[in-house]
């Protein structure tokens, strides 16, 4: 595959993919024992917007451009995502925050999280977001094999379609920032056509303290980025008011990745 960007035109084709994948059913905060797989923050590869041309078709990130990492540069709009597993109460609470601000958000869920309580899917689809998949136990997926990672992937996306209907349009691969092939074939054999990571990380797995999680977010955001963010820290939810209303200063709306990049 030649690693160019892809057009507007071929990124809506694939969101179609996933999202007829999903109709069909075809297809963090991190759990305590991830929370030590520290993804990098991602500034090195977020785009460059030509002036003339804000609403210019962003390119594609690392690994022969099979990732999304965002949507269009300049846009007005940027995705919320939440890798998702971690306390219920601090899950309720991002749930309460993101109504409170109007925000919309996608959460990458862990499959295990969600059987361990079924209630929070209804309660955030409820909410107006979106689920996806980010494996079942939140395996540091480059260390699998095929069999392991297709396992991984399948387990969660069973799990979403029992709880939910469909498997969800996307795939967030867990204790990585980027695939590998080997994670590509196991989203793709799932249903899922390509994998989402982004192009911010408010480091809030760190727990640098509100603060600092939203320094990190509001310092570089930018029409077109998805951000990454974790359920699960009690700093993420004590950040969320000041991000929301951040955003909302540089007429920026928080939306799921669906709505981002269709």
């Amino acid at each position: 595959m030649t690693n160019r960007p892809l057009g507007r035109r071929e990124l809506l084709g694939l969101v179609s993919v996933a999202a007829l994948a999903a109709a069909c059913g075809d297809a963090a905060s991190t759990p305590a024992a991830a929370t030590s797989s520290k993804a990098p923050a991602s500034s090195s590869s977020r785009p460059t917007a030509a002036a003339s041309t804000p609403t210019k078709a962003a390119t594609k990130p690392v690994d022969n451009g099979q990732d999304v990492s965002h949507g269009l540069v300049g846009s007005g709009a940027v995705a919320l995502t939440f890798h998702g597993a971690g306390a219920d109460s601090i899950a309720r609470g991002i749930l309460a925050e993101l109504g409170r601000g109007g925000a919309h958000a996608t959460v990458f869920a862990v499959g295990s999280w969600l059987d361990a309580d079924p209630s929070v899917a209804k309660a955030f689809l409820d909410g107006g977001h979106e689920l996806g998949n980010h494996t079942y136990h939140h395996k540091a997926m480059r260390s699998l094999g095929p069999a392991e990672a297709k396992s991984e992937v399948e387990q969660c996306a069973a799990v979403l379609r029992r709880l939910t209907g469909t498997p969800g349009a996307w795939f967030r691969p867990s204790g990585t920032p980027s695939s590998t092939p080997t994670i590509r074939a196991a989203a793709r054999a799932a249903g899922y056509p390509h994998c989402v990571t982004y192009n911010l990380d408010s480091l809030d797995y760190t727990d640098p303290g509100a603060a600092a999680v939203t320094k990190n977010v509001l310092s570089t955001v930018r029409g077109g980025d998805i951000v990454s963010l974790h359920l699960g820290h009690a700093g993420t939810v004590s950040a969320l008011p000041a991000i929301l209303t951040g955003l909302a200063a540089r007429s920026l709306r928080p939306v799921t990745v669906t709505q981002l990049l269709t």
